[in-house]
């Protein structure tokens, strides 16, 4: 079953409806009980952040998540070297930006305060060895 006709089937009977029908439902059905409602807004809650998973996976470029080759290593450094700009070496080898850089990084070739991208998934800043650090 397609994730979208499971989320409206979901919704339909979190609503009291028959989701083929259209029909209310009978009134006393175990889906009138307060943890069946909220096991049906948790299936609910996990198809819709499913979905946009899939959106967000969707956008991004064909390599994200692959490992490197030692040829595309030895590309990222040619074009480096030759002064490409990053964004055109990240469409060029299909990763982001953040890639682009960590791999430089990781290659010795930039430090982490050359760096324009965030160093963590959690939107944290990149470290900077210049920043006041707080008290």
């Amino acid at each position: 079953m397609q994730e979208q006709r499971a989320r409206k089937i979901l919704q339909a009977l979190v609503q009291g409806v028959d989701p083929t029908t259209g029909a209310e439902l009978e009134a006393g059905t175990v889906l009138q009980r307060a943890d069946v409602l909220r096991a049906l807004l948790a299936g609910v809650a996990a198809l819709e952040q499913l979905s946009a998973r899939a959106q967000r996976r969707a956008q991004l470029p064909e390599n994200v998540g692959l490992p490197w080759s030692s040829d595309e290593e030895r590309a990222l450094i040619s074009e480096f070297q030759a002064g490409d700009p990053l964004n055109d070496i990240a469409a060029k080898h299909g990763r982001t930006l953040r890639a682009i850089e960590a791999r430089l990084e990781r290659l010795g070739l930039i430090t982490a305060d050359q760096r324009t991208t965030n160093n963590s998934f959690t939107g944290a800043p990149a470290s900077r060895a210049n920043d006041p650090q707080p008290p």
